[in-house]
Protein backbone atom coordinates (compact mmCIF):
# COMPACT_ATOMS: atom_id res chain seq x y z
CA UNK A 1 0.00 0.00 0.00
CA UNK A 2 2.73 2.41 0.96
CA UNK A 3 4.64 1.60 -2.25
CA UNK A 4 1.47 2.03 -4.34
CA UNK A 5 0.71 5.35 -2.65
CA UNK A 6 4.25 6.55 -3.19
CA UNK A 7 4.02 5.62 -6.84
CA UNK A 8 0.72 7.50 -7.25
CA UNK A 9 2.19 10.57 -5.54
CA UNK A 10 5.22 10.40 -7.82
CA UNK A 11 3.01 10.20 -10.91
CA UNK A 12 0.94 13.15 -9.68
CA UNK A 13 3.98 15.28 -8.98
CA UNK A 14 6.01 14.24 -12.05
CA UNK A 15 4.57 16.93 -14.38
CA UNK A 16 5.43 19.58 -11.83
CA UNK A 17 8.93 18.17 -11.41
CA UNK A 18 9.38 18.15 -15.19
CA UNK A 19 8.07 21.67 -15.48
CA UNK A 20 10.42 22.86 -12.76
CA UNK A 21 13.32 21.04 -14.39
CA UNK A 22 12.47 22.50 -17.78
CA UNK A 23 12.15 25.90 -16.24
CA UNK A 24 15.52 25.53 -14.59
CA UNK A 25 17.00 24.29 -17.85
CA UNK A 26 15.47 27.22 -19.68
CA UNK A 27 16.85 29.60 -17.12
CA UNK A 28 20.24 27.87 -17.37
CA UNK A 29 20.12 28.16 -21.18
CA UNK A 30 19.08 31.77 -20.94
CA UNK A 31 21.80 32.36 -18.39
CA UNK A 32 24.31 30.63 -20.66
CA UNK A 33 23.18 32.86 -23.53
CA UNK A 34 23.46 35.86 -21.27
CA UNK A 35 26.92 34.75 -20.18
CA UNK A 36 27.90 34.30 -23.80
CA UNK A 37 26.61 37.75 -24.59
CA UNK A 38 28.51 39.18 -21.64
CA UNK A 39 31.62 37.28 -22.69
CA UNK A 40 31.23 38.64 -26.19
CA UNK A 41 30.66 42.22 -25.13
CA UNK A 42 32.49 42.85 -21.88
CA UNK A 43 36.12 42.42 -22.90
CA UNK A 44 35.81 44.44 -26.09
CA UNK A 45 35.59 47.95 -24.73
CA UNK A 46 38.87 49.62 -25.62
CA UNK A 47 38.01 52.50 -23.29
CA UNK A 48 37.96 50.16 -20.30
CA UNK A 49 41.70 49.55 -20.32
CA UNK A 50 44.48 51.81 -19.21
CA UNK A 51 48.20 51.97 -18.65
CA UNK A 52 50.15 48.98 -19.89
CA UNK A 53 47.00 47.34 -21.27
CA UNK A 54 46.21 50.43 -23.36
CA UNK A 55 49.75 50.41 -24.73
CA UNK A 56 49.39 46.73 -25.62
CA UNK A 57 46.03 47.40 -27.25
CA UNK A 58 47.50 50.21 -29.32
CA UNK A 59 50.39 48.03 -30.39
CA UNK A 60 47.97 45.28 -31.36
CA UNK A 61 45.93 47.70 -33.48
CA UNK A 62 49.13 48.68 -35.29
CA UNK A 63 50.04 45.03 -35.92
CA UNK A 64 46.54 44.38 -37.27
CA UNK A 65 47.04 47.25 -39.73
CA UNK A 66 50.51 46.06 -40.73
CA UNK A 67 49.16 42.53 -41.30
CA UNK A 68 46.06 43.90 -43.09
CA UNK A 69 43.81 41.52 -41.17
CA UNK A 70 40.70 43.51 -42.07
CA UNK A 71 41.60 43.48 -45.76
CA UNK A 72 41.06 39.73 -46.03
CA UNK A 73 38.53 39.22 -43.26
CA UNK A 74 36.00 41.85 -44.33
CA UNK A 75 33.33 41.13 -46.93
CA UNK A 76 33.02 43.58 -49.83
CA UNK A 77 30.24 46.14 -50.14
CA UNK A 78 29.80 47.17 -46.55
CA UNK A 79 30.78 44.03 -44.66
CA UNK A 80 31.51 44.42 -40.96
CA UNK A 81 35.24 44.70 -40.24
CA UNK A 82 36.86 41.34 -39.40
CA UNK A 83 33.54 39.47 -39.77
CA UNK A 84 34.77 37.44 -42.75
CA UNK A 85 32.87 36.52 -45.88
CA UNK A 86 35.41 37.57 -48.51
CA UNK A 87 35.82 34.99 -51.28
CA UNK A 88 39.44 34.46 -52.27
CA UNK A 89 40.15 32.78 -55.59
CA UNK A 90 42.62 29.89 -55.75
CA UNK A 91 43.44 27.16 -58.28
CA UNK A 92 41.29 24.80 -56.21
CA UNK A 93 38.18 26.95 -55.79
CA UNK A 94 36.96 29.89 -53.75
CA UNK A 95 38.09 30.04 -50.14
CA UNK A 96 35.85 32.20 -47.94
CA UNK A 97 37.55 34.04 -45.10
CA UNK A 98 36.33 33.43 -41.58
CA UNK A 99 34.80 35.63 -38.90
CA UNK A 100 37.67 36.67 -36.59
CA UNK A 101 35.68 39.02 -34.37
CA UNK A 102 35.43 37.97 -30.70
CA UNK A 103 31.91 36.62 -31.14
CA UNK A 104 31.64 33.45 -29.04
CA UNK A 105 29.43 31.59 -31.50
CA UNK A 106 30.71 32.44 -34.95
CA UNK A 107 34.04 34.14 -34.25
CA UNK A 108 37.06 33.59 -32.05
CA UNK A 109 35.49 34.66 -28.75
CA UNK A 110 36.33 31.33 -27.09
CA UNK A 111 39.93 31.27 -28.29
CA UNK A 112 42.61 31.26 -25.63
CA UNK A 113 45.93 32.88 -26.46
CA UNK A 114 47.37 29.43 -27.18
CA UNK A 115 44.48 28.70 -29.58
CA UNK A 116 45.11 32.01 -31.31
CA UNK A 117 48.86 31.43 -31.57
CA UNK A 118 48.35 27.93 -32.97
CA UNK A 119 46.00 29.22 -35.66
CA UNK A 120 48.38 31.98 -36.75
CA UNK A 121 51.64 30.10 -36.47
CA UNK A 122 50.61 26.55 -37.39
CA UNK A 123 47.44 26.95 -39.44
CA UNK A 124 45.31 24.91 -37.02
CA UNK A 125 42.10 26.46 -35.70
CA UNK A 126 40.50 25.76 -32.33
CA UNK A 127 39.12 22.23 -32.37
CA UNK A 128 41.78 20.95 -34.75
CA UNK A 129 40.40 22.35 -38.02
CA UNK A 130 43.28 22.88 -40.44
CA UNK A 131 43.36 26.12 -42.40
CA UNK A 132 44.00 26.60 -46.09
CA UNK A 133 47.27 28.34 -46.95
CA UNK A 134 45.29 31.25 -48.38
CA UNK A 135 45.78 32.44 -44.81
CA UNK A 136 49.48 33.35 -44.65
CA UNK A 137 50.33 31.37 -41.53
CA UNK A 138 53.58 30.41 -43.23
CA UNK A 139 54.56 34.07 -42.71
CA UNK A 140 52.89 34.53 -39.34
CA UNK A 141 54.90 31.56 -38.09
CA UNK A 142 57.79 34.04 -37.81
CA UNK A 143 55.82 36.57 -35.76
CA UNK A 144 57.37 37.53 -32.43
CA UNK A 145 55.69 36.58 -29.14
CA UNK A 146 55.29 40.25 -28.24
CA UNK A 147 53.50 41.13 -31.47
CA UNK A 148 51.33 38.03 -31.25
CA UNK A 149 50.25 38.86 -27.68
CA UNK A 150 49.48 42.43 -28.70
CA UNK A 151 47.43 41.30 -31.70
CA UNK A 152 45.47 38.85 -29.54
CA UNK A 153 44.71 41.62 -27.05
CA UNK A 154 43.46 43.89 -29.83
CA UNK A 155 41.30 41.23 -31.47
CA UNK A 156 39.69 40.33 -28.15
CA UNK A 157 39.33 43.79 -26.64
CA UNK A 158 39.46 46.26 -29.49
CA UNK A 159 37.18 44.63 -32.08
CA UNK A 160 33.38 44.52 -31.62
CA UNK A 161 31.90 41.00 -31.86
CA UNK A 162 29.74 40.33 -34.92
CA UNK A 163 27.32 37.42 -34.80
CA UNK A 164 27.64 36.31 -38.40
CA UNK A 165 28.35 32.77 -39.65
CA UNK A 166 31.02 32.20 -42.28
CA UNK A 167 29.64 30.95 -45.62
CA UNK A 168 31.18 27.64 -46.72
CA UNK A 169 34.14 27.67 -49.07
CA UNK A 170 33.64 26.31 -52.58
CA UNK A 171 36.64 24.01 -52.94
CA UNK A 172 36.52 20.96 -55.20
CA UNK A 173 37.18 17.39 -54.07
CA UNK A 174 39.70 16.21 -52.94
CA UNK A 175 41.00 19.63 -51.85
CA UNK A 176 37.98 20.12 -49.59
CA UNK A 177 39.32 17.34 -47.36
CA UNK A 178 41.07 19.45 -44.75
CA UNK A 179 42.79 16.49 -43.09
CA UNK A 180 45.06 16.42 -46.15
CA UNK A 181 46.44 19.81 -45.10
CA UNK A 182 48.37 18.04 -42.35
CA UNK A 183 50.73 16.70 -45.01
CA UNK A 184 50.92 20.07 -46.81
CA UNK A 185 51.85 21.79 -43.57
CA UNK A 186 54.42 19.12 -42.78
CA UNK A 187 56.04 19.56 -46.20
CA UNK A 188 55.93 23.33 -46.67
CA UNK A 189 55.73 25.12 -43.32
CA UNK A 190 58.92 27.06 -42.51
CA UNK A 191 60.44 25.96 -39.22
CA UNK A 192 62.64 28.94 -38.45
CA UNK A 193 62.28 32.62 -37.77
CA UNK A 194 63.67 35.52 -39.75
CA UNK A 195 67.24 34.83 -40.84
CA UNK A 196 69.85 37.07 -39.29
CA UNK A 197 72.89 37.12 -41.58
CA UNK A 198 75.91 38.91 -40.21
CA UNK A 199 76.79 42.40 -41.37
CA UNK A 200 73.21 43.69 -41.51
CA UNK A 201 72.03 46.70 -39.54
CA UNK A 202 68.96 47.00 -37.30
CA UNK A 203 66.94 48.68 -40.04
CA UNK A 204 67.53 45.70 -42.33
CA UNK A 205 66.35 43.25 -39.66
CA UNK A 206 63.23 45.31 -39.00
CA UNK A 207 62.47 45.46 -42.71
CA UNK A 208 63.06 41.73 -43.13
CA UNK A 209 60.67 41.00 -40.26
CA UNK A 210 57.93 43.24 -41.67
CA UNK A 211 58.28 41.88 -45.21
CA UNK A 212 58.64 38.19 -44.36
CA UNK A 213 56.31 37.93 -41.37
CA UNK A 214 53.77 40.56 -40.38
CA UNK A 215 53.41 42.09 -43.85
CA UNK A 216 53.51 38.65 -45.56
CA UNK A 217 54.55 40.25 -48.87
CA UNK A 218 55.52 36.86 -50.26
CA UNK A 219 51.90 35.67 -50.17
CA UNK A 220 51.32 37.70 -53.33
CA UNK A 221 54.76 38.60 -54.67
CA UNK A 222 56.38 35.14 -54.53
CA UNK A 223 55.36 32.61 -57.21
CA UNK A 224 53.56 29.46 -56.08
CA UNK A 225 54.57 25.88 -56.72
CA UNK A 226 52.55 22.85 -57.81
CA UNK A 227 51.01 22.47 -54.35
CA UNK A 228 50.23 26.20 -53.98
CA UNK A 229 53.25 26.64 -51.74
CA UNK A 230 55.35 29.80 -51.93
CA UNK A 231 58.62 29.22 -53.75
CA UNK A 232 60.67 30.57 -50.88
CA UNK A 233 60.16 32.43 -47.61
CA UNK A 234 63.23 34.66 -47.41
CA UNK A 235 66.02 36.17 -49.49
CA UNK A 236 67.97 32.88 -49.53
CA UNK A 237 65.41 31.42 -51.99
CA UNK A 238 66.02 32.38 -55.65
CA UNK A 239 62.30 32.86 -56.43
CA UNK A 240 61.45 34.89 -53.30
CA UNK A 241 59.51 38.08 -54.21
CA UNK A 242 60.11 37.68 -57.94
CA UNK A 243 56.42 38.13 -58.74
CA UNK A 244 53.31 35.97 -58.59
CA UNK A 245 49.77 35.74 -59.96
CA UNK A 246 46.85 36.05 -57.56
CA UNK A 247 43.23 36.20 -58.67
CA UNK A 248 44.25 37.27 -62.19
CA UNK A 249 46.59 40.05 -61.04
CA UNK A 250 50.36 39.84 -61.34
CA UNK A 251 52.05 41.07 -58.18
CA UNK A 252 55.28 42.60 -59.40
CA UNK A 253 58.92 41.63 -58.96
CA UNK A 254 60.29 43.26 -55.80
CA UNK A 255 63.95 42.36 -56.33
CA UNK A 256 66.62 44.68 -57.70
CA UNK A 257 66.00 44.01 -61.39
CA UNK A 258 66.34 47.32 -63.24
CA UNK A 259 63.61 46.43 -65.73
CA UNK A 260 60.56 44.93 -64.06
CA UNK A 261 61.81 45.20 -60.45
CA UNK A 262 62.78 47.94 -58.01
CA UNK A 263 66.30 48.50 -59.35
CA UNK A 264 65.62 52.08 -60.52
CA UNK A 265 63.63 53.14 -57.44
CA UNK A 266 65.25 54.65 -54.36
CA UNK A 267 64.36 53.70 -50.80
CA UNK A 268 62.49 57.01 -50.51
CA UNK A 269 60.51 56.21 -53.68
CA UNK A 270 59.46 52.83 -52.29
CA UNK A 271 58.48 54.23 -48.89
CA UNK A 272 56.44 56.99 -50.52
CA UNK A 273 54.71 54.45 -52.77
CA UNK A 274 53.70 52.37 -49.75
CA UNK A 275 52.44 55.51 -47.98
CA UNK A 276 50.53 57.17 -50.82
CA UNK A 277 50.33 54.76 -53.74
CA UNK A 278 52.59 57.04 -55.82
CA UNK A 279 56.36 56.91 -56.24
CA UNK A 280 58.80 57.71 -59.04
CA UNK A 281 55.98 57.90 -61.60
CA UNK A 282 54.55 54.54 -60.53
CA UNK A 283 50.97 54.31 -59.26
CA UNK A 284 49.41 51.38 -57.38
CA UNK A 285 46.63 49.40 -59.07
CA UNK A 286 44.59 46.25 -58.59
CA UNK A 287 44.69 44.58 -55.19
CA UNK A 288 47.66 46.74 -54.14
CA UNK A 289 45.25 49.68 -53.92
CA UNK A 290 43.38 48.09 -51.02
CA UNK A 291 46.64 46.99 -49.41
CA UNK A 292 47.84 50.59 -49.29
CA UNK A 293 44.47 52.02 -48.25
CA UNK A 294 43.89 49.49 -45.45
CA UNK A 295 47.43 48.79 -44.32
CA UNK A 296 50.69 50.37 -45.41
CA UNK A 297 49.56 54.00 -45.37
CA UNK A 298 49.20 53.65 -41.59
CA UNK A 299 52.72 52.36 -40.96
CA UNK A 300 55.27 54.65 -39.38
CA UNK A 301 57.81 56.37 -41.60
CA UNK A 302 60.52 54.36 -39.87
CA UNK A 303 58.86 51.05 -40.70
CA UNK A 304 58.20 52.07 -44.30
CA UNK A 305 61.86 53.01 -44.75
CA UNK A 306 62.89 49.73 -43.11
CA UNK A 307 60.79 47.81 -45.64
CA UNK A 308 62.32 49.81 -48.47
CA UNK A 309 65.82 49.29 -47.06
CA UNK A 310 65.32 45.52 -46.95
CA UNK A 311 63.81 45.33 -50.43
CA UNK A 312 66.65 47.37 -51.91
CA UNK A 313 69.09 44.81 -50.50
CA UNK A 314 67.63 42.02 -52.65
CA UNK A 315 69.73 41.21 -55.73
CA UNK A 316 68.22 41.37 -59.20
CA UNK A 317 66.39 38.17 -60.02
CA UNK A 318 64.09 36.98 -62.82
CA UNK A 319 64.96 39.83 -65.21
CA UNK A 320 62.54 40.51 -68.05
CA UNK A 321 62.14 43.74 -70.03
CA UNK A 322 64.68 46.56 -70.08
CA UNK A 323 64.52 50.34 -70.15
CA UNK A 324 67.10 52.52 -71.89
CA UNK A 325 65.78 56.11 -72.05
CA UNK A 326 69.06 57.43 -73.42
CA UNK A 327 68.36 55.48 -76.58
CA UNK A 328 64.85 56.79 -77.05
CA UNK A 329 65.82 60.09 -78.72
CA UNK A 330 68.37 58.54 -81.05
CA UNK A 331 66.45 55.37 -81.80
CA UNK A 332 65.32 55.19 -85.45
CA UNK A 333 61.60 55.13 -86.03
CA UNK A 334 61.96 51.56 -87.28
CA UNK A 335 64.33 49.53 -85.10
CA UNK A 336 64.36 45.76 -85.05
CA UNK A 337 60.78 44.60 -84.65
CA UNK A 338 59.47 48.15 -84.24
CA UNK A 339 57.36 49.74 -86.93
CA UNK A 340 57.60 53.46 -87.69
CA UNK A 341 55.20 55.30 -85.41
CA UNK A 342 53.19 56.82 -88.23
CA UNK A 343 52.64 53.31 -89.62
CA UNK A 344 51.91 51.63 -86.30
CA UNK A 345 48.31 50.76 -85.51
CA UNK A 346 49.32 50.61 -81.86
CA UNK A 347 50.57 54.20 -82.01
CA UNK A 348 47.30 55.33 -83.58
CA UNK A 349 45.31 53.67 -80.79
CA UNK A 350 47.65 55.16 -78.18
CA UNK A 351 47.28 58.69 -79.52
CA UNK A 352 43.52 58.31 -79.69
CA UNK A 353 42.85 56.79 -76.28
CA UNK A 354 45.93 56.96 -74.02
CA UNK A 355 48.08 60.00 -74.74
CA UNK A 356 45.72 62.46 -73.09
CA UNK A 357 46.57 61.07 -69.65
CA UNK A 358 49.93 59.34 -70.15
CA UNK A 359 51.45 61.85 -72.57
CA UNK A 360 52.88 61.46 -76.04
CA UNK A 361 56.24 60.89 -74.36
CA UNK A 362 54.85 58.24 -71.99
CA UNK A 363 55.87 60.22 -68.91
CA UNK A 364 52.38 60.63 -67.46
CA UNK A 365 51.56 63.39 -64.98
CA UNK A 366 53.39 63.32 -61.61
CA UNK A 367 51.09 62.38 -58.69
CA UNK A 368 48.17 62.01 -61.08
CA UNK A 369 48.67 59.55 -63.95
CA UNK A 370 51.46 56.94 -64.04
CA UNK A 371 54.40 57.05 -66.41
CA UNK A 372 54.49 54.24 -68.94
CA UNK A 373 58.07 54.89 -70.01
CA UNK A 374 60.19 52.65 -67.80
CA UNK A 375 57.27 51.48 -65.70
CA UNK A 376 58.18 48.07 -64.19
CA UNK A 377 54.65 46.75 -64.75
CA UNK A 378 54.92 47.67 -68.44
CA UNK A 379 58.24 45.81 -68.72
CA UNK A 380 57.20 42.70 -66.78
CA UNK A 381 57.41 39.35 -68.52
CA UNK A 382 53.98 38.45 -67.16
CA UNK A 383 51.42 40.72 -68.82
CA UNK A 384 48.35 39.69 -66.80
CA UNK A 385 47.98 42.99 -64.94
CA UNK A 386 48.76 45.11 -67.99
CA UNK A 387 46.03 43.45 -70.05
CA UNK A 388 43.53 43.44 -67.19
CA UNK A 389 43.95 47.15 -66.56
CA UNK A 390 43.20 47.91 -70.19
CA UNK A 391 40.19 45.58 -70.22
CA UNK A 392 38.60 46.53 -66.88
CA UNK A 393 40.17 49.86 -65.98
CA UNK A 394 41.09 50.68 -62.41
CA UNK A 395 41.80 53.39 -59.89
CA UNK A 396 44.61 54.72 -57.77
CA UNK A 397 44.50 54.63 -53.95
CA UNK A 398 42.78 57.26 -51.84
CA UNK A 399 45.04 57.85 -48.84
CA UNK A 400 45.24 60.38 -46.02
CA UNK A 401 48.50 61.92 -47.25
CA UNK A 402 48.50 61.16 -50.98
CA UNK A 403 47.00 62.73 -54.10
CA UNK A 404 43.26 62.38 -54.88
CA UNK A 405 42.04 59.15 -56.42
CA UNK A 406 42.14 58.94 -60.20
CA UNK A 407 40.32 56.45 -62.38
CA UNK A 408 41.29 54.71 -65.59
CA UNK A 409 38.34 53.78 -67.82
CA UNK A 410 37.71 50.26 -69.05
CA UNK A 411 38.27 49.68 -72.75
CA UNK A 412 36.55 46.31 -73.06
CA UNK A 413 33.65 47.90 -74.93
CA UNK A 414 35.79 50.32 -76.94
CA UNK A 415 38.71 48.29 -78.31
CA UNK A 416 38.74 44.81 -79.78
CA UNK A 417 41.32 42.24 -78.68
CA UNK A 418 43.63 42.92 -81.62
CA UNK A 419 43.67 46.67 -80.93
CA UNK A 420 44.47 46.06 -77.27
CA UNK A 421 47.34 43.79 -78.22
CA UNK A 422 48.66 46.38 -80.70
CA UNK A 423 48.56 49.33 -78.30
CA UNK A 424 50.18 47.35 -75.49
CA UNK A 425 52.88 46.14 -77.85
CA UNK A 426 53.54 49.75 -78.85
CA UNK A 427 53.74 50.85 -75.21
CA UNK A 428 56.19 48.03 -74.42
CA UNK A 429 58.51 49.09 -77.23
CA UNK A 430 58.32 52.92 -77.13
CA UNK A 431 60.33 55.61 -75.27
CA UNK A 432 63.18 53.22 -74.49
CA UNK A 433 60.98 50.35 -73.29
CA UNK A 434 62.02 46.94 -74.56
CA UNK A 435 59.66 44.07 -73.76
CA UNK A 436 58.01 41.27 -75.69
CA UNK A 437 54.91 42.01 -77.80
CA UNK A 438 51.37 41.13 -76.76
CA UNK A 439 49.01 39.46 -79.21
CA UNK A 440 45.27 39.70 -79.59
CA UNK A 441 45.13 36.04 -78.56
CA UNK A 442 46.84 36.93 -75.26
CA UNK A 443 44.15 39.52 -74.61
CA UNK A 444 41.35 37.16 -75.61
CA UNK A 445 42.62 34.38 -73.33
CA UNK A 446 42.66 36.62 -70.26
CA UNK A 447 39.26 38.10 -71.06
CA UNK A 448 37.85 34.58 -71.15
CA UNK A 449 39.30 33.85 -67.72
CA UNK A 450 37.96 37.09 -66.25
CA UNK A 451 34.42 36.31 -67.37
CA UNK A 452 34.24 32.72 -66.17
Amino acid sequence: MKASLALRLLLLTLPAIVAIAMGNAGRETAQASTDDAKQAAAPHRADAVSGADATLLERGAYIAKAADCAGCHTAPEGGAPYAGGLGMGSPFGTIVTSNITPDVRYGIGRYSYDDFAKALREGVARGGKRLYPAMPYTAFAKMSDGDLHALYTFMMQGVPPVSKPTPPSDVAFPFNQRWMLRFWQWAFMPHKGVRQPSGRDAQWYRGAYLVQSVGHCGACHTPRGFAYEERGYDESAPRFLTGGINDHWFASNLTGDAGSGLGRLSETDIARFLKTGHGAGIVAYGTMVQQIEDSTQYLSDGDLLAIAHYLKSLPAREPSGTFAPQDASTQPSANGNRVADDQSLGNIVYRSFCARCHGLDGKGVPNVFPALAGNPSVLAKDTTSLIRLLVEGGNSPATESGPPRQRMPAFAGTLVDAQMGQVLTYIRSAWGNNAQPISGNDVHALRQLLHK
